[in-house]
């Protein structure tokens, strides 16, 4: 068994997460002290973000056409060196703002593709190292989190240190350093092509019939329907919490916006927690009826607990616990997807599904920002409270469809046995 693979990727995944994460925090900080507009700043946040989007659904056949590896590689290489020219750049005073959103758009497309093409081969490193599905995805989104979790305040940290500028040239070398990592670690077989898609290998008309390919398949699943019907709901109300109705609850409860950092922290860090325990015992708990546990118990108290007059340990307390549950969805979804989509599609579906379940976010926030000011921010809460209770019910409502989601049964040989 090769056990270097999956390690590698998880090294590179882990580099390639803390410096993202650093460069959320110091690319808009950077755009706000060079232009003092915050208006400038959002347009910056939502150029990278449409083109990440975009690029992993549009990318999704790249990177089957030419292999997970390959594209991981040189999407983190190109990543890498254009967004190391925004400090040289901005050092040589060459840096306008047109061009820093020009470099940063091309950063999100190409990094689209690249995180698309590492999440894709988790289920092959996985079988050479003869790991479960859900172990291998529970250790990615521990990865992840954790990654995500360290990597912001080290950013802000950083910023204190050494500047905005230094820092998004970290994130560069992050870049680099995850693309030399897959590219001397990481061993995959490549997988053959379907016969089917042979004749629409080629040009764009082959390219868009590639892409229409995973889009169908998505269509056509039902449980990949759900996933992204739910996931994209579910996306959508937390970015509406994240954004703007937890920090405005903080602010008017508290004056402060320390209770954001513990509320958040506890979260993630329980997130983590349930990543990883799911990466030792996934492999035998029920897939489906986890998910829908997991899923209700985990999202809906957390939220409806702001709206209680309860002090802030136990709000930090629901936030760690539903952080548990929650920690487990993501490997049990990612282990039934790489169960149900065929190797030679796996980027281009996998690309479609997380791309339509991101198509919320951006909506998120302004629906937050409507409804605080309209209901307030214990009313808004409460109605988003209400909605996710409404929306996490369905696996429990559609069994029929969601119980997809189990491990197909193992198939028996009959041996006849002379009488």
């Amino acid at each position: 068994m090769n056990r270097r693979s999956p390690y590698g990727l998880l090294i590179a995944q882990a580099v390639s997460v803390t410096g993202t994460r650093m460069s959320v925090v110091a690319l808009p900080w950077f755009v706000l002290q060079t232009t003092g507009d915050a208006l400038l700043t959002g347009v910056t946040a939502f150029v990278e973000m449409a083109a990440l989007v975009t690029a992993r659904i549009l990318g999704g056949p790249l990177v089957d056409r030419i292999g997970p590896r390959t594209a991981s590689v040189g999407g983190d290489l190109i990543a890498g060196l254009v967004l190391g020219v925004v400090p040289l750049l901005y050092a040589a005073d060459l840096l306008a703002y047109p061009v820093l959103l020009v470099l940063v758009g091309l950063v999100g497309v190409f990094r689209g593709p690249s995180d698309n093409a590492k999440y894709a081969m988790v289920p092959d490193v996985a079988a050479t190292a003869g790991w479960s599905n859900e172990r291998a995805a529970g250790l990615a989104d521990s990865v992840h989190r954790l990654g995500s979790m360290i990597g912001a305040p080290l950013g802000a940290v950083l910023i204190t240190l050494v500047g905005a500028p230094a820092v998004i040239a970290l994130d560069a070398a992050s870049f680099l350093l995850a693309a030399a990592l897959v590219m001397t670690l990481v061993r995959i077989r490549r997988t053959e092509p379907d016969p089917a898609q042979a004749g629409h290998r080629s040009g764009v008309g082959g390219y868009l019939a590639d892409l229409t390919a995973g889009l169908r398949f998505v269509r056509h699943d039902p449980l990949l329907r759900a996933i992204v019907a739910m996931v994209l709901l579910t996306n959508l109300l937390d970015q509406a919490l994240t954004t703007v109705l937890i920090p405005v609850w903080a602010a008017e409860r508290f004056h402060d916006a320390a209770p954001l950092g513990i509320v958040f922290g506890a979260l993630s860090a329980g997130a983590v927690v349930g990543s990883l325990l799911v990466s030792v015992y996934g492999a035998r708990l029920p897939r489906w009826r986890t998910y829908a546990v997991a899923f209700l118990l985990g999202a809906v108290p957390r939220i409806f607990v702001l709206a209680l007059p309860v002090g802030l340990p136990v709000i930090a307390g629901v936030a760690l616990a539903g952080g548990v549950l929650l920690g487990a969805i993501n490997p049990l979804v990612a282990a039934a997807e790489f169960e149900r989509i065929p190797a030679n599609l796996r980027a281009r579906v996998l690309g479609a599904v997380s791309g339509l379940t991101w198509a919320g976010i951006p909506l998120g926030g302004l629906v937050g920002g409507v409804l605080a000011s309209t209901l307030g921010a214990t009313g808004g809460i409460l109605a988003v409270g209400t909605a996710y209770l409404l929306v996490t019910l369905d696996p429990l409502i559609r069994r029929r469809t969601w119980r997809l989601m189990n491990r197909p049964a193992p198939t028996t040989t009959l041996v006849s046995v002379p009488g």
